[in-house]
């Protein structure tokens, strides 16, 4: 068994994987991070972190901080929205009893649930 290492694939197969990667756009998006690492002035300290957040946001995937700051907005909103809720329940008149149906709640049939 050979290691990585000492593998030399043949040109042929070599030129074959290189087109590959140019026609899936992966030397592009490669070359674009590697150039974005290359110019950012405060080095990470994770490079290969970078390079796959980097990747990430390429490939149309969200990272943990956008799905983060999407999360943080919908509690906002339902926050926003269960005050809402609370200030139009406020205005209705209090119910009366009777209203919703002719019985208190939990007033069911007594007859039905006492034992025999």
């Amino acid at each position: 068994m050979t290691t990585n290492s000492t593998y030399k694939p043949s040109e042929g197969k070599r030129e074959e994987f290189r087109k590959y990667l140019e026609k899936n756009g992966i030397m592009d998006a490669l070359t674009k991070v590697l150039v974005n690492l290359y110019e950012e002035v405060d080095k990470p300290e994770n490079a290969l972190q970078y390079i796959i957040d980097k990747l990430s946001i390429q490939a149309g995937h969200e990272t943990y901080d956008v799905l983060e700051t999407k999360l943080n907005d919908a509690h906002t909103r339902i926050r926003e929205l269960e005050e809402q809720i609370e200030a139009q329940a406020a205005q209705l008149p209090p119910e009366e009893p009777g209203e919703c149906g002719g019985e208190e709640p939990g007033e069911e049939n007594q007859a039905e649930r006492q034992p025999e």
